[in-house]
């Protein structure tokens, strides 16, 4: 089983990272919330990966941190009607730690709104795997870095009263927490995502 990959990144885009690991060019579909971490091409990338082997074909999935890794295989294992395609969409449109809050308030509306799931399929999701998510969730893909959760999440949170729609809220705190080193305040991450509007 391959769990994780290490070498140069030969090509990518939004769904497709190219790996070259000692000269073997593993191709790894990845979520757009992984792509958006990728270094340039020739640089050495890392991801922690899952593949999945079918009667007629095998495919490996890349992610940026283990965490992401985890929800996509709970997705795809756990979850009746949810394939590695709809579960890639799902966490290309939001983080982690936004679809896990969606799913542990039982926000079916939000679920919805990602592509491939119907209100049927996020009723599932809901009822499938409530249980599992823990009350913070695995939380935010991008407090890998050392970034607090609870400091992300009310900065998302924050950014909703003030009109954003969710997954606008949580794609514009990921966009800036890699600009602000490590644990910054909730204060810090609104004031950095209003600005960078």
């Amino acid at each position: 089983m391959i769990v994780a990959l290490k070498g140069r990144l030969a090509s990518s885009s939004p769904f497709l990272a190219v790996v070259d690991a000692g000269g073997v060019f593993y191709g790894v579909n990845i979520p757009l919330t992984t792509a958006e971490k990728l270094p340039r091409v020739g640089e050495e990338v890392f991801l922690h990966t899952l593949a999945i082997y079918r009667e007629d074909s095998q495919s490996l999935y890349g992610f940026a941190s283990a965490e992401d890794r985890d929800f996509f295989r709970v997705l795809v294992e756990k979850v009746s009607g949810i394939g590695p395609k709809t579960a890639l969409n799902m966490m290309s449109r939001m983080s982690v730690g936004t679809l896990e809050s969606a799913i542990s308030a039982g926000d079916v509306a939000m679920l919805s709104k990602c592509p491939g799931i119907g209100s049927k399929t996020a009723q599932r999701l809901v009822v499938e795997l409530r249980g599992a998510i823990s009350k913070g969730g695995a939380g935010f893909l991008a407090v890998s870095n050392g970034v607090e959760k609870d400091s992300a999440k009310d900065a998302i949170a924050a950014l909703v009263e003030l009109g954003y729609k969710l997954s606008d809220a949580d794609k514009a705190v990921r966009k800036v927490l890699p600009l602000l080193g490590n644990n910054p305040s909730t204060e810090e991450i609104l004031k950095r995502a209003l600005s960078d509007k």
